[in-house]
Protein backbone atom coordinates (compact mmCIF):
# COMPACT_ATOMS: atom_id res chain seq x y z
CA UNK A 1 0.00 0.00 0.00
CA UNK A 2 3.08 2.29 0.67
CA UNK A 3 4.45 1.65 -2.11
CA UNK A 4 1.01 2.27 -4.46
CA UNK A 5 0.76 5.65 -2.77
CA UNK A 6 4.09 6.85 -3.14
CA UNK A 7 3.68 5.92 -7.08
CA UNK A 8 0.30 7.79 -7.09
CA UNK A 9 2.15 10.78 -5.53
CA UNK A 10 5.00 10.85 -7.90
CA UNK A 11 2.57 10.48 -10.67
CA UNK A 12 0.94 13.35 -9.54
CA UNK A 13 4.06 15.66 -8.81
CA UNK A 14 5.06 14.93 -12.50
CA UNK A 15 1.84 17.17 -13.25
CA UNK A 16 2.81 19.16 -10.60
CA UNK A 17 6.29 20.12 -12.19
CA UNK A 18 4.59 20.98 -15.61
CA UNK A 19 1.98 23.18 -14.11
CA UNK A 20 4.79 25.31 -12.72
CA UNK A 21 6.91 25.16 -15.69
CA UNK A 22 4.16 27.35 -17.78
CA UNK A 23 1.77 28.34 -15.20
CA UNK A 24 -1.02 27.85 -17.08
CA UNK A 25 -4.14 28.33 -14.80
CA UNK A 26 -7.88 28.16 -15.67
CA UNK A 27 -9.73 31.19 -15.69
CA UNK A 28 -11.28 30.38 -11.91
CA UNK A 29 -8.19 29.90 -10.28
CA UNK A 30 -6.51 33.30 -12.22
CA UNK A 31 -9.90 34.79 -10.36
CA UNK A 32 -8.93 32.91 -7.16
CA UNK A 33 -5.18 33.84 -7.07
CA UNK A 34 -6.13 37.84 -8.12
CA UNK A 35 -8.31 37.72 -5.40
CA UNK A 36 -5.58 36.21 -2.73
CA UNK A 37 -3.05 38.70 -4.14
CA UNK A 38 -4.80 41.62 -4.15
CA UNK A 39 -7.08 40.94 -0.52
CA UNK A 40 -4.89 38.51 1.25
CA UNK A 41 -1.80 39.44 0.77
CA UNK A 42 -2.60 43.07 0.77
CA UNK A 43 -3.60 42.89 4.10
CA UNK A 44 -0.76 40.40 5.34
CA UNK A 45 1.62 43.51 4.24
CA UNK A 46 -0.56 45.89 5.51
CA UNK A 47 -0.55 44.68 8.61
CA UNK A 48 3.15 43.30 8.50
CA UNK A 49 1.87 39.79 8.81
CA UNK A 50 4.38 38.93 6.11
CA UNK A 51 7.38 40.47 7.25
CA UNK A 52 7.09 39.90 10.89
CA UNK A 53 6.33 35.72 9.94
CA UNK A 54 9.79 36.24 8.17
CA UNK A 55 11.33 37.64 11.23
CA UNK A 56 10.23 34.93 13.26
CA UNK A 57 11.61 32.49 10.21
CA UNK A 58 15.02 34.17 10.79
CA UNK A 59 15.15 33.51 14.74
CA UNK A 60 14.10 29.72 14.39
CA UNK A 61 17.12 29.46 11.97
CA UNK A 62 19.60 30.51 14.72
CA UNK A 63 23.33 30.03 13.86
CA UNK A 64 23.47 28.72 10.47
CA UNK A 65 27.66 28.45 9.83
CA UNK A 66 27.65 24.63 10.52
CA UNK A 67 24.04 23.33 9.32
CA UNK A 68 23.18 21.81 6.26
CA UNK A 69 19.48 23.49 4.85
CA UNK A 70 17.12 21.66 2.28
CA UNK A 71 14.95 25.16 0.82
CA UNK A 72 12.25 22.34 -0.12
CA UNK A 73 9.72 23.70 -2.87
CA UNK A 74 12.02 26.74 -3.09
CA UNK A 75 11.11 27.49 -6.83
CA UNK A 76 12.91 30.02 -8.11
CA UNK A 77 14.10 31.39 -4.60
CA UNK A 78 12.19 32.47 -1.60
CA UNK A 79 12.47 35.65 0.72
CA UNK A 80 15.02 33.52 2.49
CA UNK A 81 16.43 31.42 0.05
CA UNK A 82 19.93 33.19 -0.49
CA UNK A 83 20.23 34.46 2.82
CA UNK A 84 20.39 30.32 3.82
CA UNK A 85 22.40 29.65 0.99
CA UNK A 86 25.14 32.46 1.99
CA UNK A 87 25.28 32.10 5.95
CA UNK A 88 24.50 27.45 5.94
CA UNK A 89 27.88 25.25 5.68
CA UNK A 90 25.80 23.46 2.78
CA UNK A 91 22.22 24.50 0.85
CA UNK A 92 20.17 22.85 -1.38
CA UNK A 93 17.34 24.39 -3.13
CA UNK A 94 14.89 21.80 -4.41
CA UNK A 95 11.90 22.21 -6.50
CA UNK A 96 10.28 20.28 -8.80
CA UNK A 97 10.16 22.90 -11.86
CA UNK A 98 13.69 22.61 -14.12
CA UNK A 99 12.65 25.96 -15.59
CA UNK A 100 12.45 27.85 -11.71
CA UNK A 101 16.00 25.33 -10.71
CA UNK A 102 17.61 27.23 -13.55
CA UNK A 103 16.71 30.37 -12.18
CA UNK A 104 17.69 29.87 -8.63
CA UNK A 105 20.82 28.63 -10.16
CA UNK A 106 21.95 31.65 -11.51
CA UNK A 107 21.60 33.35 -7.95
CA UNK A 108 23.60 30.78 -6.29
CA UNK A 109 26.50 30.68 -8.80
CA UNK A 110 28.60 32.83 -6.95
CA UNK A 111 27.95 30.78 -3.36
CA UNK A 112 30.39 27.60 -3.42
CA UNK A 113 28.23 25.41 -0.99
CA UNK A 114 25.05 26.03 -2.55
CA UNK A 115 22.56 24.47 -5.42
CA UNK A 116 19.66 24.58 -6.55
CA UNK A 117 18.13 20.80 -7.81
CA UNK A 118 15.08 20.17 -9.89
CA UNK A 119 13.64 16.70 -8.19
CA UNK A 120 11.25 15.36 -6.61
CA UNK A 121 11.20 15.20 -2.80
CA UNK A 122 9.91 12.27 -2.36
CA UNK A 123 11.99 10.12 -5.42
CA UNK A 124 14.97 7.70 -4.89
CA UNK A 125 16.54 10.41 -7.45
CA UNK A 126 17.32 12.71 -4.16
CA UNK A 127 18.97 10.42 -1.85
CA UNK A 128 20.46 13.54 0.56
CA UNK A 129 19.79 13.31 4.03
CA UNK A 130 21.50 14.76 7.05
CA UNK A 131 19.29 18.09 7.01
CA UNK A 132 19.94 20.03 9.77
CA UNK A 133 17.21 22.42 8.90
CA UNK A 134 14.36 21.90 6.36
CA UNK A 135 12.80 25.29 5.31
CA UNK A 136 9.13 24.90 3.67
CA UNK A 137 7.98 27.56 2.92
CA UNK A 138 4.14 27.20 1.31
CA UNK A 139 5.37 23.62 0.57
CA UNK A 140 3.98 21.09 3.01
CA UNK A 141 0.38 21.18 1.86
CA UNK A 142 0.77 20.25 -1.57
CA UNK A 143 1.20 16.51 -0.17
CA UNK A 144 -2.15 14.75 0.12
CA UNK A 145 -1.19 12.10 1.43
CA UNK A 146 0.78 13.17 5.22
CA UNK A 147 1.92 9.76 6.48
CA UNK A 148 4.11 9.45 3.50
CA UNK A 149 5.31 12.93 4.05
CA UNK A 150 6.20 12.66 7.20
CA UNK A 151 8.04 9.35 6.73
CA UNK A 152 10.31 11.40 3.77
CA UNK A 153 10.94 14.26 6.42
CA UNK A 154 11.79 12.12 9.56
CA UNK A 155 14.27 10.09 6.87
CA UNK A 156 15.87 13.28 5.76
CA UNK A 157 16.43 14.76 8.90
CA UNK A 158 19.66 14.58 10.65
CA UNK A 159 18.77 14.16 14.48
CA UNK A 160 17.24 17.03 16.37
CA UNK A 161 16.43 18.60 13.19
CA UNK A 162 14.36 21.17 12.34
CA UNK A 163 11.46 22.01 9.65
CA UNK A 164 9.87 25.69 9.53
CA UNK A 165 7.26 25.48 7.37
CA UNK A 166 4.34 28.18 6.07
CA UNK A 167 1.04 27.07 5.22
CA UNK A 168 -2.98 27.62 4.63
CA UNK A 169 -5.27 26.16 6.48
CA UNK A 170 -8.90 25.31 6.46
CA UNK A 171 -10.00 24.81 9.90
CA UNK A 172 -12.12 27.74 9.41
CA UNK A 173 -15.69 26.98 8.83
CA UNK A 174 -16.21 29.97 6.68
CA UNK A 175 -12.56 29.81 4.56
CA UNK A 176 -13.28 25.62 4.46
CA UNK A 177 -17.05 26.16 2.62
CA UNK A 178 -15.48 29.28 0.14
CA UNK A 179 -12.57 26.32 -1.13
CA UNK A 180 -14.95 23.89 -1.15
CA UNK A 181 -16.97 25.60 -3.65
CA UNK A 182 -13.50 26.81 -5.43
CA UNK A 183 -12.14 23.39 -5.51
CA UNK A 184 -13.92 21.76 -8.15
CA UNK A 185 -13.02 24.45 -10.74
CA UNK A 186 -9.13 24.91 -9.47
CA UNK A 187 -6.32 23.98 -12.20
CA UNK A 188 -4.19 22.75 -9.33
CA UNK A 189 -6.66 20.94 -6.76
CA UNK A 190 -4.47 17.86 -7.05
CA UNK A 191 -1.84 19.19 -4.92
CA UNK A 192 -3.82 21.68 -3.05
CA UNK A 193 -4.25 20.48 0.11
CA UNK A 194 -4.62 22.90 3.07
CA UNK A 195 -3.99 21.58 6.50
CA UNK A 196 -6.88 20.44 8.55
CA UNK A 197 -7.74 19.16 12.07
CA UNK A 198 -6.32 16.08 11.06
CA UNK A 199 -2.71 17.04 9.25
CA UNK A 200 -1.78 19.55 12.83
CA UNK A 201 -2.88 16.18 14.54
CA UNK A 202 -0.37 14.38 12.65
CA UNK A 203 2.35 16.49 12.72
CA UNK A 204 1.60 17.14 16.38
CA UNK A 205 2.19 12.97 17.09
CA UNK A 206 4.75 12.91 14.97
CA UNK A 207 7.26 15.80 15.78
CA UNK A 208 8.03 18.34 18.75
CA UNK A 209 6.55 21.17 17.84
CA UNK A 210 8.46 24.24 19.60
CA UNK A 211 6.54 26.68 18.22
CA UNK A 212 3.19 27.64 16.08
CA UNK A 213 1.53 31.14 14.90
CA UNK A 214 -1.96 31.34 13.21
CA UNK A 215 -2.53 34.62 11.65
CA UNK A 216 -5.82 35.80 9.88
CA UNK A 217 -8.45 34.56 12.55
CA UNK A 218 -9.16 37.72 13.46
CA UNK A 219 -7.32 39.73 11.58
CA UNK A 220 -8.77 37.50 8.27
CA UNK A 221 -11.98 40.06 8.64
CA UNK A 222 -10.10 43.27 8.63
CA UNK A 223 -10.93 44.16 5.15
CA UNK A 224 -14.68 44.62 6.67
CA UNK A 225 -12.94 47.49 8.45
CA UNK A 226 -11.65 49.19 5.43
CA UNK A 227 -15.19 49.74 4.11
CA UNK A 228 -16.09 52.15 7.67
CA UNK A 229 -15.89 55.72 7.00
CA UNK A 230 -12.74 56.12 9.61
CA UNK A 231 -9.68 57.42 9.32
CA UNK A 232 -6.56 54.77 8.22
CA UNK A 233 -4.99 54.83 11.16
CA UNK A 234 -7.89 53.70 13.50
CA UNK A 235 -8.24 50.91 10.40
CA UNK A 236 -4.82 50.10 10.91
CA UNK A 237 -4.78 50.15 14.63
CA UNK A 238 -7.91 47.83 14.89
CA UNK A 239 -6.57 45.11 12.53
CA UNK A 240 -2.65 45.51 13.88
CA UNK A 241 -4.51 44.20 17.70
CA UNK A 242 -6.50 41.66 15.88
CA UNK A 243 -3.30 40.24 14.47
CA UNK A 244 -1.53 40.33 17.27
CA UNK A 245 -4.25 38.55 19.03
CA UNK A 246 -4.07 35.74 16.77
CA UNK A 247 -0.27 35.81 17.07
CA UNK A 248 -0.25 35.34 20.76
CA UNK A 249 -3.75 33.09 21.05
CA UNK A 250 -2.87 30.85 18.13
CA UNK A 251 0.59 29.84 20.36
CA UNK A 252 -1.31 28.35 23.13
CA UNK A 253 -4.61 27.59 22.05
CA UNK A 254 -5.86 24.85 19.13
CA UNK A 255 -9.13 26.40 19.63
CA UNK A 256 -8.25 29.45 18.07
CA UNK A 257 -5.78 28.07 15.88
CA UNK A 258 -8.19 26.52 14.09
CA UNK A 259 -9.96 29.72 13.33
CA UNK A 260 -7.11 30.82 11.30
CA UNK A 261 -6.40 30.56 7.78
CA UNK A 262 -2.47 30.12 8.20
CA UNK A 263 0.03 28.73 10.29
CA UNK A 264 3.51 29.19 10.42
CA UNK A 265 5.38 26.40 13.12
CA UNK A 266 8.98 25.29 13.78
CA UNK A 267 9.18 21.53 14.49
CA UNK A 268 11.97 19.48 15.39
CA UNK A 269 12.65 15.27 14.69
CA UNK A 270 11.40 13.48 17.95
Amino acid sequence: MKKTNLVKTLEVNKKQAEFYNTKKKNLPTKIWSNIREKTLKGIRKELNILQGSYDLHKSWFGNLSDKKVLDLGCYSGNYHSLYLAKNSKSYIGLDLSDTAIHKLNEKLKDIPSAIGLAKDFLSDDFNETDFDIIYAYGVLHHFENVDLLISKLNEKLAPKGQIISYDPLETSTPIWFIRKLYRPFQSDAAWEWPFNRKTLRKLDANFNILEKRGVLGYAKWYFIINLLPISKQKKLKIGKKWHQKDWEKSNASMSHLFKCMQLTMHMEKK
